[in-house]
């Protein structure tokens, strides 16, 4: 999967730049500061006790560049997946880029790609700590404009979680990925 992190992050700045050449064409300045949050599902996927679905919930602030980039950081809480055996809680910070394309007046398109730093409290067998940790991700979704100000939004992010559990034995890293389908809301000022 980190092979497909390069090509959508050369697919966002590809279609920035594409998408800036027709800026000139636009009589708006679409800059400025949004707010949003996401709810969804999230499934963990690894080799281990680890596997769950969960809930998932996130709070967005970014600032638009222009109508086809941004910068963009969240708050996300995972939650807490595993079994009786072992289990865990992770919660996170993200910076990413996010590219936007307009497909009609009403919708657009967008990917992100960037750092989420995160940590996570386990319980493995009788083994209980805490971990702190940077992954990368990337995501692609679809907005829905309400008004000019306020979006509605389906996304799929795709996390390279891996979790150290430095107390439980010698070979503790767990390799994990998170997939997360959110809907959620944006405000734009």
């Amino acid at each position: 999967m980190n092979k497909f992190i390069p090509v959508i992050a050369g697919s966002i700045v590809i279609a920035s730049f594409s998408a800036a050449v027709n800026a000139e064409s636009m009589a708006e300045n679409d800059s400025g500061l949004y707010v949003g949050g996401n709810y969804g599902y999230l499934k963990v996927e690894s080799e281990d006790d680890f596997d769950d679905n969960n809930d998932v919930v996130q709070g967005i602030v970014g600032y638009r560049l222009n109508s086809f980039l941004a910068l963009e950081g969240s708050y996300i809480d995972f939650g807490r997946y595993g079994s009786s055996a072992a289990n865990a809680k992770t919660t996170g910070y993200t910076a990413a880029l996010k590219g936007t394309i307009p497909i009609t007046q009403t919708v657009e398109i967008f990917a992100k790609a960037g750092q989420l730093w995160h940590e996570t409290d386990y319980n493995i067998a009788t083994e209980s700590g805490s971990s702190d940790d940077k992954s990368l991700f990337a995501g692609a979704g679809v907005n829905f404009k309400v008004t000019d100000n306020f979006l509605l939004n389906a996304q799929y992010t795709w996390y390279d979680v891996d979790l150290e559990a430095d107390n439980v034995s010698s070979d503790s890293k767990f390799e994990t990925d998170f997939n997360q389908a959110s809907v959620g809301a944006e405000y734009r000022f």
